[in-house]
């Protein structure tokens, strides 16, 4: 697959290895003063190849920031807040870091050293998203054949915290509805659908079957900044959401006025903006709420959402109902989110068992004695 030959320098004697890449094209390397450490370069090379995990010297020496910048341009099949985090993460903490070095000198204790460094004082979703944008660049990388494999993959990473989720009752709900003013059929309808609030904001009036009483939810605006972007729901797909009785009117009265493409929440023109954390409509709301009732939780309009989902699970709703309602990608993960709301369903699962074999047994006189002895029929 190669030769090699040696040369004169002032230095003394010094040997050239000379080979084709896997793309045939003509590669060498010079400066070896042991014309053994040439051949084992030379027997690297070809068993590299042979194995296809040859990598070209030229392209390892490549910079995190050449790849990244092409990589960050590549991710436009994110939805659009998932992008502006991958971006943020790459401009803040990838490219400063990362940028000027070349892929191919990048080791796993550089890698674990970075992650140990920028834990401290930051959340675990913002490491692990710095981290996973590195350890995608260096993916490509390798697939590009810059490297043979990931240095950045096996590290470790910080856990995230379960966070404690606040379910409102449906007292609280009508409470909550009560002190919203005229935004009470918006906080009912997230708390009776389990709409996103991009989703909820985004309903259309066409979108509404009203005899069937269904939402047909395709639209999600997603504020960035000062702008809103509309695109599909966060799975990609639509849905139909049920929305129960007694919305019927007061999603009616919410239509008065505006045509078939009006936005039914707002002025039926512009999407309506989420409450701003302090001093916003919301907020403002659940203080009320607060004086009114000690027990009522500090919430955010997200967590409707899982209010939703408490109250249909407190219902008898099955699962795979409870999933399409908030349109999750299968039944295990809203068994995973909301397993919390299903431990006291363990508890009627023994007792519901408990009463069927009572039931299947009656006329049986065999079983065990006190002392667990076979009983005879």
């Amino acid at each position: 697959m190669g030769s090699i030959t040696s040369y004169s320098t002032e230095d003394g004697k010094r040997y050239r290895v000379r080979y084709r890449d896997p793309d045939r094209n003509s590669r060498e390397k010079a400066g070896f003063s042991r014309k053994k450490d040439a051949e084992d370069y030379l027997a690297n090379i070809t068993v590299s190849a042979l194995r296809g995990e040859y990598v070209n010297p030229k392209t390892a020496k490549s910079t995190i920031a050449d790849l990244g910048d092409e990589w960050i341009s590549n991710q436009t099949h994110l939805k659009p807040s998932s992008y502006a985090a991958q971006e943020s993460a790459w401009r803040i903490h990838v490219k400063p870091m990362w940028g000027a070095r070349r892929v191919g000198e990048i080791t796993h204790s550089d890698v674990k050293n970075w992650v140990t460094k920028i834990t401290p004082g930051r959340s675990a979703t913002v490491v692990i998203r710095a981290y996973g944008v590195l350890a995608a660049i260096l993916d490509v990388a390798v697939l590009d054949r810059r490297l043979t494999t990931n240095p950045a993959r096996g590290v470790k990473l910080p856990r995230k915290a379960k966070k404690k989720r606040n379910y409102l009752t449906a007292a609280q709900v009508e409470l909550l509805a009560a002190n919203s003013g005229k935004n009470a059929t918006l906080v009912y309808t997230l708390a009776y659908t389990g709409l996103r609030w991009g989703e909820a904001t985004g309903i259309r009036i066409r979108s509404l079957d009203t005899l069937r009483r269904r939402i047909f939810v395709a639209e999600n605006a997603v504020w960035l900044g000062a702008r809103v972007v509309v695109g599909t729901p966060k799975t990609h797909e639509a849905r139909s959401v049920p929305y129960p009785k007694f919305l019927s009117e007061p999603i009616a009265l919410q239509c008065e006025g505006k045509g078939r493409e009006g936005l039914l929440f707002g002025d039926g023109v512009n999407h309506q903006r989420q409450s701003a954390g302090h001093g916003g409509w919301f907020e403002n709301a659940v203080k009320r709420c607060q004086n009114v009732d000690p027990n009522f939780p500090k919430i955010t309009p997200h967590d409707l959402r899982h209010t939703a989902a408490s109250l249909a699970i407190s219902a008898g709703a099955n699962v795979k109902a409870v999933q399409r309602m908030l349109g999750h990608a299968s039944a295990a993960m809203t068994l995973d989110t909301y397993a919390d709301l299903f431990e006291d369903d363990l508890d009627d699962v023994s007792d519901r068992l408990d009463a069927a074999r009572a039931e299947s047994v009656v006329g049986f006189s065999w079983g065990l004695t006190a002392s667990g002895e076979q009983k005879t029929p």
